[in-house]
């Protein structure tokens, strides 16, 4: 048999190959945002992208989880899964496009965007081609087909990719000479913040019309014991997931009603977007490693030592976060020149997001405790808590401190999070975790951290020449010295235990 954790990791990377993509496609796109649009047009796309976030987890209704439980689960045929899931999801979503559609130049002007309906309809069709396309994507993980996966979504990735490609730098000279052109319907003729919209709505089209093959060998059979049962399970995890995403992404909405001390909301929201694209690296190493161990913590739960299990890749989770944190403060002096100079005032909050993002990621694993053990309805709880947490700092310091006040919000409702999870997981489905190893990685990290910090005071007071590049080289040392430590601290873990294991 082979070895769990190998199996794991092999298909992270290979579910990370999409992920990896994306993100360094968008990643390579900040330059481009940022330098072709102002900060306040940046700021208008962030909002629509928070409102995709939002609503994307309730029009798939929490099924993507549920049909990894029910396909597992001895009682039920698994060939009905993931039809029902399809038939419930393409009917709500159905339903909410034509609402949109119709309504579209009111929502706009309700928005403050009068004439820009077409936009609210792009976002709608976003919606609809992405919850029908996320349990296929479920199917694909269920069934191990990761490079299958990672293909469709990097057609996906690139389709986006050729768009705003064509839109920014061709279409404004094609439009000029052309008018009338048939694009003109659908888009300005110079760029604005409908451009980078068009672009994903495009990519869902063509991500859709290539799953048609994979729709057109499914048997659609409704059974309404199958879905009531999966949605009384998958209900309670949207609700809950609700709150988890509006942790990410209500920062972005407050700032419309909140940042009263900016004179264009907008322009703030741009910059802190720049910024936190910056900790993309964090994130991108949760979601690839969340496609891959959502569905293997479910298939080993009924394995002896599952819980075991659990607990190291807790640790190694931890100890590789603490090293893409420390990654990218190190060479954040290069990095940060990705983004526009209008932008680069928002840097600051770089490392304050990477630690949110590294502890959303903890709480991710230590989450897995009510989905294994049925009681989904903890979750609510949870992520209600952290929830008010964000909304709480937001509305209370962001009239003052702006951007600044949501990236603390992020970091505070995280760790609110990530406690309950734990303390109640120790209650109810106890997993062995390493805390004080845990501890000790983050200990490692701050003393990492902290001598960073006092290399760039030393460097940029002392006035060495050549600073920058001082400062990285001796960043890359204690860089290497903190994976040094963690390796070390993992061996010796592996060490102490191949006695039991020989034994067992």
């Amino acid at each position: 048999m082979a070895n769990p954790i190998k199996q794991l990791a092999g298909e992270t990377a290979i579910y990370g190959l999409s992920s990896i993509l994306a993100r360094v496609l968008n990643f390579m796109f900040v330059p481009i945002y940022t330098r072709m649009l102002t900060t306040a047009q940046y700021g208008v796309v962030t909002e629509f992208m928070a409102y995709i976030a939002i609503l994307q987890v309730v029009l798939v209704l929490g099924l993507e989880t549920g049909c990894f439980r029910f396909a597992n689960k001895e009682d039920t045929d698994p060939a009905k899964v993931y039809p029902n899931a399809l038939l419930a999801v393409f009917g709500l979503n159905l339903a909410f496009l034509a609402v949109i559609v119709g309504f579209r130049g009111s929502i706009a002007a309700a928005l403050g965007y009068d004439g820009y309906g077409a936009m609210v309809a792009y976002v709608a069709g976003i919606l609809f081609c992405d919850s029908i396309t996320a349990i296929l994507f479920a199917k694909l993980r269920q069934e191990h087909k990761a490079v299958k996966f990672a293909v469709l979504k990097t057609v996906k990735i690139l389709t986006e990719t050729g768009a705003n490609l064509l839109l920014f730098f061709l279409y404004p000279a094609f439009a000029a000479a052309h008018p009338s052109n048939p694009l003109s319907v659908f888009i300005s003729p110079t760029p604005d913040f409908n451009y980078p919209i068009f672009a994903i709505f495009v990519s869902c089209i063509v991500c859709l019309v290539l799953f048609l093959p994979d729709l057109m060998r499914f048997r659609f059979s409704f059974d309404r014991k199958v879905l009531g049962k999966m949605l009384l399970y998958s209900l309670p995890l949207m609700v809950a997931s609700l709150p988890g995403v509006a942790n990410d992404f209500l920062d972005r909405i407050l700032f419309r009603y909140f940042d009263t001390s900016s004179e264009v909301w907008q322009s703030s929201l741009g910059v802190y977007q720049a910024a936190v694209k910056l900790a993309v690296i964090m994130n991108l190493f949760i979601q690839m490693f969340r496609y891959a161990a959502e569905p293997f913590f479910f298939q080993r739960a009924k394995d002896k030592g599952s819980k075991k299990l659990y607990a190291d890749v807790m640790e190694y989770f931890t100890a590789f976060c603490g090293l893409v944190l420390l990654g990218v403060v190190g060479y954040i002096d290069i990095i940060s020149l990705l983004l526009g100079r209008d932008f680069r005032i928002g840097v600051a909050v770089v490392p304050i997001m990477l630690l949110s993002y590294m502890l959303l990621g903890m709480q991710f694993n230590v989450s897995m405790w009510y989905k294994l053990s049925g009681k989904t309805n903890m979750a609510i709880w949870i992520t209600l808590a952290g929830l008010v947490v964000t909304a709480l700092v937001n509305i209370i310091f962001m009239p003052r401190f702006s951007y600044w006040a949501s990236a603390f919000g992020h970091l505070a409702s995280y760790v609110v999070m990530l406690a309950l999870c734990a303390i109640l997981g120790a209650k109810y489905y106890p997993i062995p975790y390493k805390w004080g190893r845990i501890l000790l990685i983050f200990l490692l990290m701050g003393v990492s951290y902290g001598l960073m910090a006092g290399i760039n005071v030393f460097v940029v007071h002392g006035m060495v020449r050549g600073a920058m590049w001082v400062r990285m080289g001796l960043n890359t040392v204690v860089i290497l010295a903190y994976m040094g430590a963690c390796f070390l601290m993992i061996r010796r873990s592996l060490k102490e235990q191949q006695p039991q294991e020989s034994a067992c």
